[in-house]
C-alpha cells in the first residue's frame, strides 16, 4: 500500500523528469494505434500487464503512466462523483419516447464528465468514479415489475430499449474521428433481470426464440452503433455463467456481431465462478477461464489473485494476456490517455459547464416530457391562485424521491414541495405536512392531516416509493428482498392515509406517484381525482411536476412498460420465458397498458396509408382537436393475425409532434424489411407471409387504452409475401 501511494505521488512529476528525453513509441501519435499498443505492452512485465487488466489499474511510474480506475457511472448524469446535473432516472427518460432528446442528454453528461476529469487530472487525482469509462447504459429488459433494478432500464420493449440505448451511447461517445469523448458500456450481458437475491448463483433459462426476440436485440443494436464495452452479468444463462459463456461471448458477441471493444466483468462476478456457480475451484482457475472465454477487464480481485499463477502453471499463456490487454488498451488510447492534451478537443472542456443553467433547463425539459398522466377527471391543470393548497405525503419533500439509483448530486435538488410552492401566486396559502411515513404506519396516532385536506381547495398527495424500497442488493436499506419488490402494492399505510383524506371529503385530491417500476395503483386510481406518475424525476423534478400540475406544460410521457393489475397476472419471477409477460405476450388486461399516457389536449388520427417497397412506408395525419398547444407521442405497432406464436403487438416506430390547437401534421414511418420479420423457435428472423396489421395512435391498441381515455388507434392491413 505504501509503495503504491508513493507511486501515485511521483506520477505527476514524471513529465518533468522525462522532459527532453526521447519520446517512447507508444506516445508517438504519428504511429498507428495498434503499433503504439504493441510497443507499450512489450515494455511491461507480466505482473504489470495483469495489473492493467484490473479495474483499479496501478501506476507504472517508470513509463510515466498514472493509475487509472475504470469504474465510473453515468446512468442519468455523472454519478457518485462531484456536483453534476441529475437527469430523470433511465426509466423516466424512456417515458419521453424521444431518442433525439436522450442523445442530447448523454452529450451533456459526457461534457460534464470530461470537465470533471480534466480538473481531476490537473490536480493529480485518479480515483474511482473519476475516469472516462462509464458502465452505462443498462439495456436489460424490464420483464417483471418485481425487479428492483428495473428503474435503471428503458423498459420492457426491445425496440424502444434499442433506440434509447443507441442514442445514449452516441451521445456519450461523441463523433470525433480520432477520440472517444467517453467510453460507454452495454450491460448486463445477457438475460439479466433478477432476482437480486439469487443473482450470484442463478441460471436464467431462455429459449432461442426469447433470446433473439427479446433479450439480445438491444445489445446487438448497441454493438452495431459502436459501443466501446460490454459488461457480462453475474448470473448464468442457459447453464454457463455469463462471464464464461462461450455462446454469448464468443459465438454471438465476437463472431456473429463482430464486436471489437472490450468485455468487463460485473464487479466480483468472477468470484461467483467458485463461490456461487461452483464451476471452478479457486481464483486461479476462475481467472484462466474468464480470460479464455473473452473477459478483458476484471472488476474485482480474481485476475489479481489468480492470473499470474494461471500463467505460471500453464492454464493460460502470456500471449493470451497480451491479446486481452491489447483490446483493453485500445479504449485508453481512443480516450487520448497517452496523447498530449493539446491534440484532444475534449481535454479543453472547462468546469464551468457542470450543472450550468443550460444543463439544468434540459433536466427540467426531460422531466416534463417524462411525466405520465394516468388519470384526470378534469381537475388538472390546476389554477395557481386558489385560496388554499395542501401538499402532503412521504415524498413531497423527499430528495430521495428525485434521485433513483446510480445518481449524481448537487446543491440545488428541487423537491416537489418546492416546485409546487414556486408556482403559486401571492395571496394563496400552501400548507405542508408529511402525513404518513414511507413504508410503515405512523406511531403517533394524532392526525392533523385529514382536516387540512378537507379545508384546502385542493390536496396534492405525493406518494409512491423511493430507493429505500427498490434497487440493487445492499442499497435498498428498507427492502426485505435485497432491493426487489415481491409485494406489488404501495405500502399499506399510504393507501390507508389516502382513504382517510378521501373519507367525507369532496375537495379534489391529486396523487403524484414517484418510483421506478410498475406498482398497484388501482386504489389510488379510484380515490384520487387525478394520478400523475413522476418517476424519479431528477434535480428539476419539483419544477417539472409544478409545470405539469399548473398547466405551464401539457403532460406527454408514455409508459415504457405494462402495469399489471396484480402479480397474479404474471408467471413466476424466476421464469425467464416471455410467455405471459409484457404487452407483447400478455393476454390479461392490465391496469395501465404499455405506451399509455393522457394529455391536456385531444388528438385525432386519420388518413392512414401504407405503401409497400423495400419494407413498408406508413403515413398518418395527426390533428390537435383541443384548445391548447401540446405534444403527442405517435406510436406505430404491428401485429400478425395469421401467426400463432408471434407477439400480440410489437412497437416498430414512435415520433413526437408538437401541434397548436387545430393544427395537423403528417407523420411518416419507414419500416425496413428486417423490422417486419418474426423470430422462429431457432432464433432466426424469418419474413412474414400473410397479414401484417399496422396500428398507429397515441397508445397501445386495445380495449383498456380506450377505457382509460386514450385517443382511438387507426389500423390497416397489409398482405406480405403473396
Amino acid at each position: 500500500m505504501k509503495k503504491r501511494f508513493l507511486s501515485a505521488l511521483l506520477v505527476p512529476l514524471l513529465p518533468l523528469v522525462m522532459y527532453g528525453q526521447k519520446q517512447p513509441a507508444f506516445r508517438n501519435t504519428a504511429l498507428p494505434v495498434s503499433q503504439r499498443i504493441q510497443h507499450l505492452i512489450s515494455q511491461l512485465t507480466l505482473e504489470e500487464k495483469i495489473g492493467q487488466l484490473i479495474y483499479d489499474a496501478p501506476a507504472i511510474p517508470r513509463l510515466g503512466i498514472p493509475a487509472y480506475n475504470w469504474w465510473n457511472e453515468a446512468l442519468h448524469g455523472v454519478g457518485r462523483s462531484g456536483s453534476a446535473t441529475v437527469f430523470p432516472q433511465a426509466i423516466g427518460m424512456a417515458a419521453t419516447f424521444d431518442d433525439s432528446l436522450i442523445r442530447k442528454v448523454a452529450d451533456v453528461i459526457s461534457t460534464e464528465a470530461r470537465a470533471m476529469n480534466n480538473v481531476a487530472i490537473a490536480k493529480g487525482y485518479y480515483m474511482k468514479y473519476g475516469g472516462l469509462t462509464f458502465w452505462t447504459p443498462n439495456i436489460n429488459i424490464f420483464r417483471d415489475p418485481r425487479w428492483g433494478r428495473g428503474q435503471e432500464t428503458y423498459g420492457e420493449d426491445p425496440f424502444l430499449t434499442s433506440r434509447m440505448g443507441v442514442a445514449f451511447v452516441k451521445g456519450l461517445q461523441g463523433n470525433d474521428p480520432r477520440y472517444l469523448k467517453v467510453a460507454a458500456c452495454a450491460k448486463h450481458y445477457a438475460v439479466h433481470s433478477g432476482p437480486e437475491r439469487l443473482r450470484h448463483e442463478f441460471n436464467a433459462s431462455a429459449s432461442m426464440h426469447d433470446l433473439y426476440d427479446t433479450y439480445l436485440p438491444a445489445f446487438h443494436s448497441l454493438v452495431d452503433a459502436g459501443v466501446e464495452a460490454v459488461m457480462c452479468a453475474y448470473n448464468a444463462t442457459n447453464g454457463e455463467p455469463c462471464c464464461a459463456n462461450t455462446y454469448l461471448l464468443q459465438d454471438v458477441l465476437r463472431k456473429k456481431w463482430k464486436f471489437k471493444g472490450h468485455v468487463v466483468s460485473d464487479c466480483w462476478a468472477l468470484v461467483d465462478f467458485y463461490n456461487g456457480h461452483k464451476i471452478v475451484k479457486d481464483a486461479r482457475e476462475a481467472a484462466a477461464l474468464a480470460l479464455q472465454r473473452g473477459v478483458n477487464l476484471n472488476c474485482g480481485s480474481v485476475f489479481g489473485d489468480g492470473l499470474a499463477d494461471a500463467v505460471k502453471t500453464g492454464l493460460v499463456s502470456e500471449k493470451q494476456v497480451d491479446s486481452s490487454l491489447a483490446v483493453l488498451m485500445n479504449t485508453r488510447f481512443r480516450l487520448g490517455m497517452f496523447d498530449d492534451a493539446s491534440k484532444n478537443p475534449y481535454a479543453r472542456i472547462p468546469a464551468s459547464v457542470i450543472n450550468s443553467a443550460a444543463h439544468r433547463k434540459m433536466a427540467r425539459d426531460v422531466a416534463v416530457k417524462s411525466i405520465v398522466l394516468l388519470k384526470n377527471n378534469g381537475i388538472l391543470p390546476l389554477k395557481n391562485d386558489l385560496r388554499k393548497y395542501f401538499i402532503t405525503g412521504p415524498n413531497a419533500a423527499s430528495i430521495d424521491a428525485l434521485l433513483g439509483n446510480y445518481n449524481g448530486l448537487n446543491s440545488n435538488l428541487v423537491t416537489i414541495l418546492e416546485g409546487v410552492s414556486a408556482q403559486l401566486k401571492p395571496g394563496s396559502q400552501l400548507q405542508y405536512r408529511p402525513g404518513v411515513l414511507l413504508d410503515r404506519p405512523n406511531v403517533n396516532p394524532i392526525d392533523w392531516t385529514t382536516d387540512e385536506a378537507k379545508n384546502a381547495d385542493v390536496t396534492i398527495a405525493v406518494l409512491g416509493i423511493t430507493g429505500f424500497l427498490e434497487g440493487e442488493e445492499g442499497e435498498s436499506i428498507a427492502s426485505p428482498h435485497f432491493g426487489d419488490r415481491l409485494d406489488y402494492n404501495l405500502p399499506a399505510a399510504q393507501i390507508e392515509f389516502l382513504k382517510k383524506m378521501r373519507n367525507n371529503n369532496t375537495k379534489p385530491i391529486v396523487a403524484v406517484i414517484t418510483g421506478g417500476s410498475p406498482m398497484n395503483l388501482s386504489e389510488v386510481h379510484e380515490l384520487a381525482d387525478a394520478v400523475v406518475l413522476a418517476w424519479y424525476p431528477g434535480e428539476e423534478g419539483g419544477h417539472a411536476v409544478g409545470d405539469v400540475l399548473f398547466g405551464k406544460e401539457s403532460p406527454s410521457g408514455r409508459l415504457p412498460l405494462t402495469f399489471p393489475k396484480s402479480l397474479e397476472q404474471l408467471p413466476p419471477y424466476e421464469d425467464y420465458s416471455m410467455k405471459g409477460r409484457t404487452y407483447r405476450y400478455m393476454d390479461a388486461e392490465p391496469m395501465y397498458p404499455f405506451g399509455f399516457g393522457l394529455s391536456y389536449s385531444k388528438f385525432a388520427y386519420g388518413n392512414l396509408t401504407v405503401n409497400k417497397g423495400n419494407g413498408l412506408k406508413a403515413s398518418v395525419t395527426v390533428t390537435n382537436k383541443g384548445t391548447r398547444e401540446a405534444e403527442e407521442v405517435v406510436e406505430l405497432f404491428v401485429s400478425y393475425p395469421d401467426l400463432k406464436d408471434a407477439p400480440l403487438y410489437a412497437l416498430k416506430g414512435f415520433r413526437r409532434v408538437k401541434l397548436k390547437p387545430g393544427a395537423s401534421a403528417k407523420v411518416d414511418f419507414v419500416l425496413k424489411s428486417q423490422q417486419l420479420t418474426v423470430i422462429n423457435e431457432d432464433g432466426e428472423a424469418v419474413a412474414v407471409k400473410g397479414t401484417v396489421r399496422i396500428h398507429v395512435g397515441g397508445s397501445l391498441p386495445g380495449k383498456r387504452s380506450q377505457e382509460l381515455g386514450a385517443t382511438p388507434v387507426v389500423t390497416t392491413d397489409v398482405q406480405m409475401g403473396r
